[in-house]
């Protein structure tokens, strides 16, 4: 026969905790104290719960359901309960989250209409009112409003590559981008320098070493028509069509193995037989000796004019 519930059974409290796996589930193993309230979960049992390791306080007011460990989507999520309704990631957080900036912080950025303080691990900036969009699940703030936000707080060399990052995901364009500026706007100068450099090729770039190649490039106003293009059956790092001029960039370990080589050397080949003329540059002879590199290029450039 099924088990009755009756006074004084568990029945709730195992009825409740169906409940919270089932809604933590949902939310990468994450809840809030208002959410644990609608379930009939009251403050006794759930300082009970943290006793007995059921649940973890994150923040205050959010807890993890289970394992102490929360992954990167558990974090915004914690992060964005503490901020409360309304709240959205911002800054930095929300252009990593969006896709065109790598995350090097554990720090969580959002804004909020709210009043609440930072924590160690949340930035939350107030904001009387802003756009919300949403993200893979996550509430964030619109992509051009995101590149103003983090033109204050990233390398004027991370704008550059954000902006073109996003424009070639497709989620925002430069006239939205412009739209955002405004005088006296925080990052508003930086942006308009970003926008004012702007190259759509940069995105399609490999950070590192064709980052740095493509950047003595533009020093030196010999940048490529195209990068990371298909030419002949092989796919090359930069190009200029006109000069039929390939340039081939050998990163730090490009060449440890010996199939490596063989397969460069066969590239090189297929690429000269093509008509191009072929073009290889180390790291170091990029980044220690950029005026030689600059040099090579452009007496190569000139020859085949």
């Amino acid at each position: 026969m099924p088990e009755r519930c009756g006074p004084g059974s568990d029945c709730p409290n195992r009825i409740s905790r169906v409940r919270l796996a089932e809604v933590a589930a949902r939310q990468w193993g994450v809840v809030s104290l208002s959410q644990l309230s609608e379930m009939g979960i009251g403050r006794a049992v759930c300082s009970r719960w943290v006793e007995q390791r059921r649940l973890h306080r994150i923040h205050p007011g959010v807890y993890a359901v289970g394992p102490p460990g929360l992954g990167l989507e558990g974090r915004l999520v914690a992060a964005l309960f503490y901020a409360g309704p309304g709240a959205a990631l911002s800054g930095i957080t929300a252009a990593s989250w969006l896709g065109f900036l790598e995350l090097k912080s554990s720090l969580v950025h959002v804004c909020t209409p709210r009043q609440r303080p930072s924590l160690r691990a949340v930035c939350v900036r107030g904001r009387r009112s802003f756009e919300r969009v949403r993200h893979r699940r996550l509430p964030v703030t619109p992509p051009a409003r995101t590149l103003l936000d983090i033109a204050s707080e990233v390398r004027f060399k991370e704008l550059r590559r954000a902006l073109s990052e996003a424009e070639y995901l497709r989620l925002v364009t430069v006239d939205e981008v412009r739209a955002q500026l405004g005088r006296g706007k925080l990052g508003a100068a930086a942006m308009r320098r970003a926008l004012a450099r702007h190259d759509s090729r940069l995105a399609r770039t490999k950070q590192g070493l064709e980052e740095e190649f493509f950047a003595l490039c533009e020093r030196v106003d010999l940048a490529p028509d195209d990068v990371n293009v298909w030419i002949s059956g092989w796919r090359v790092d930069a190009v200029w069509y006109d000069q039929c001029v390939i340039v081939e960039l050998d990163s730090r370990t490009a060449h440890e193995a010996s199939w490596r080589r063989d397969n460069d050397h066969r590239r090189d080949l297929a690429l000269r037989a093509a008509g191009y003329t072929v073009l290889r540059y180390t790291w170091r002879q990029v980044t220690e000796t950029p005026e030689l590199v600059a040099a090579d290029l452009r007496r190569a450039l000139e020859l085949r004019l």
